[in-house]
């Protein structure tokens, strides 16, 4: 059997199933496979009495059953993702948008107010100027 990985990985999770299926099975049964597909077989076998074959399709359904609830959440996962990529690729096309418009807007008062605008970044220059030179007289 392939699916020694699977078992192996969702151990605690195959072992509440295994004791639905075969009520014989301990707790020390259980511990003593440790996820060990060949060993938690032949215990099964020991224990019931029933044949390999049998419990081998069983673990194998069950395997595949854990498969695919993994194969469902990376679906899932995916899914969100994408959603996500999609939320955020609209919010830059808005904001870009914004961009735009504001700059077009500020664009405009500058060809409208030539002077008063060239005042007003003389004026922020300045400002930012002293700014700039009491920061680094503190140092």
């Amino acid at each position: 059997m392939d699916n020694q990985q699977t078992i192996q990985g969702n151990w605690n999770e195959i072992k509440g199933k295994l004791r639905s299926r075969w009520g014989e099975l301990t707790d020390d049964d259980l511990l003593e496979c440790n996820g060990n597909l060949q060993q938690l077989v032949g215990t099964i076998q020991r224990k019931t009495g029933e044949a390999r074959e049998s419990i081998e399709q069983f673990l194998e359904h069950l395997s595949s059953g854990s498969a695919a609830a993994i194969q469902r959440v990376g679906d899932t996962v995916r899914a969100g993702a994408q959603q996500a990529a999609d939320s955020i690729k609209e919010s830059y096309h808005d904001s870009a948008a914004s961009l735009r418009k504001g700059y077009a807007e500020v664009e405009d008062v500058v060809r409208q107010r030539p002077a008063k605008s060239l005042l007003v970044s003389f004026g922020a220059g300045i400002v930012t100027g002293i700014a700039m030179a009491l920061f680094l007289r503190r140092r």
